[in-house]
């Protein structure tokens, strides 16, 4: 008898031989999480199989042949460009399919230590204290840059400090050695992330004592936040610091691994286990998570805690912390792939048709079937359309409106061969948003996205998402390095400001009441190509 449930690929990256990279013990780990989401699909009856994928590029040819339109996504790192892992949902969505777990914007935040601390210290919640030191940087002596007034070590707050590497997750490059208490620790920690990771080292002040995280997932609305949890430091004398390093996550034999004892819930008083569990869910508020995330937190004898970071997709195997937090809230396992499963599954439904990664020739529009979501070039019958809804959202005056009339005149006019590209994307056969880009004068690589605007009534369905995401590509065709999109200061903007953050584009200046007095010019910028 045929299933009533959609079908599930279980997509995971490709494990690297043993020894082949510094992080293999973590990559390896994949599997266990891949054996228990299978075995329990099984349980619920959910047909699946599992594929692997060595790199980004061979992820379109997975999807080409792969009939299965949902993916359950434990793609965590592939070797040397790990970040392509989090554009894995992206790729994925350009072919028509929905993943669980967070979006690639999400995710890409995320991995970036310093961008979360900055936005989540933006939306008030507390984060220690850091600075990020650039590979190649000369820090010299650290102990005389720490005096130096204007050197970046001056501005850390007082020592002990640890150092990690800026994109890395699973507890990567962090090691005893990682935590300094003088300049010439800290010099060598930082050198040994530049060694080893190639990456700029996040250097922030070693805060507390005690290790907490807490986990959350989505039933539909609902937004389940599990218990606190703590991993206590047992036999840890006052010459081992307590972290969790790369050793007590995946060296099993290690005295790390054996003496960190995760406890859930965590011996804590209500009210400060409260404050806790709602820091946590507002860090998964600010940074747009969806369907699972875990958040982790130090706490000082005193009772004040800090957020080190938010993991999207964090580990979801046998013996996680993530599992603990389900067992001591007593919800089966089950139930949880059960419910990222509906959440993908729901979000599958509401979509009519994920627009095509590549403009679309006006002969496909006329073959449009009703109920049909379509990105194609702008044509010279969809202009009044979109400046009626770009004049009905009600963040334009008059002037703008104008100016975007110019723009479109001029975009239709010259076509592909014109400096300004636009496109529409159609709602059943309706323009409902638009975008504008065109490359940046006297640069190489970066573009302009001088606007972007979606229909008031179909505001909230992603498509403002997939009109950035469809160009974004089109720039990378086009060897481009980084996009900048510009927009006010002004309040009614809030939402706007917000959204650019969740797609990844970060605020990389302001220029104070550049339009008029109180509103300022806020210049956002997305680098989308090394």
């Amino acid at each position: 008898m045929k299933s009533r449930h959609e079908p599930v690929l279980i997509l995971h990256h490709a494990i690297p031989a043993p020894g082949s990279c510094h992080n293999a013990e973590s990559d390896a780990g994949v599997m266990d999480e891949v054996k228990i989401v299978s075995e329990t699909f099984q349980m619920l009856k959910i047909p699946c199989r599992v594929a692997a994928v060595e790199s980004l590029t061979r992820l379109p040819e997975i999807l080409r042949s792969a009939p299965e339109r949902l993916i359950l996504n434990l793609v965590e790192n592939f070797p040397d460009r790990p970040a392509d892992a989090m554009q894995v949902p992206t790729v994925c969505e350009a072919f028509g399919r929905e993943c669980t777990g967070n979006e690639s914007s999400n995710q890409t935040l995320a991995l970036d230590k310093w961008r979360t601390k900055a936005v989540l210290q933006a939306a008030g919640l507390p984060v220690p204290g850091g600075v990020v030191i650039p590979c190649g940087a000369n820090t010299g002596s650290a102990s005389l840059a720490l005096q130096k007034e204007g050197s970046v070590l001056s501005r850390l707050p007082a020592g002990p400090w640890i150092v990690k590497p800026l994109y890395a997750d699973a507890s990567e490059g962090i090691h005893p050695t990682s935590v300094a208490h003088d300049g010439k620790a800290l010099n060598a920690a930082i050198r040994r992330i530049h060694r080893d990771f190639k990456h700029p080292a996040l250097v922030e002040a070693f805060f507390g004592t005690r290790e907490l995280n807490v986990a959350l997932f989505q039933r539909g609305d609902r937004i389940e936040i599990l218990p606190v949890a703590e991993i206590e430091f047992r036999g840890f004398g006052e010459d081992r610091p307590r972290i969790i390093d790369y050793a007590a996550k995946w060296h099993t034999d290690s005295f790390e691994y054996k003496n960190t004892v995760r406890v859930v819930p965590a011996k804590l008083d209500r009210p400060l286990a409260a404050r806790i569990r709602a820091a946590a869910l507002a860090a998964w508020q600010t940074l747009g998570c969806r369907d699972y995330a875990r958040v982790d937190f130090r706490l000082d004898e005193a009772g004040n805690f800090v957020i080190l970071e938010v993991n999207p997709n964090p580990d979801i195997s046998p013996d996680s912390g993530f599992e603990a937090a389900l067992k001591a809230a007593k919800i089966p396992y089950s139930d949880f792939v059960e419910a990222i499963y509906t959440n993908a599954a729901s979000r599958l439904a509401l979509k009519k048709e994920v627009p095509p990664t590549r403009a679309t020739s006006p002969a496909r529009t006329r073959k449009q079937e009703e109920g049909q979501t379509l990105i194609r070039l702008t044509e010279s019958a969809d202009r009044d359309g979109i400046l009626e809804f770009m004049r009905e959202t009600g963040f334009f005056h008059d002037s703008e409106i104008e100016v975007a009339r110019e723009v479109l005149d001029e975009a239709i006019t010259k076509g592909p061969s014109g400096h300004y590209q636009s496109f529409t994307l159609l709602d059943e056969g309706e323009p409902a948003g638009w975008i504008c880009y065109g490359p940046t004068p006297c640069t190489t690589g970066t573009f302009d996205v001088y606007w972007i605007g979606v229909s008031s009534s179909c505001q909230g369905l992603g498509y403002g998402r997939a009109l950035l995401a469809h160009v974004e590509n089109l720039i990378r065709q086009q060897e481009g390095r980084q996009v900048i999109i510009e927009t006010s200061g002004r309040a009614l903007y809030e939402a706007t400001r917000g959204f650019y953050l969740k797609t990844g584009y970060h605020e990389a200046a302001r220029v104070s009441e550049f339009y008029a007095p109180g509103d300022d010019r806020v210049i956002y910028s997305k680098r989308i190509r090394k």
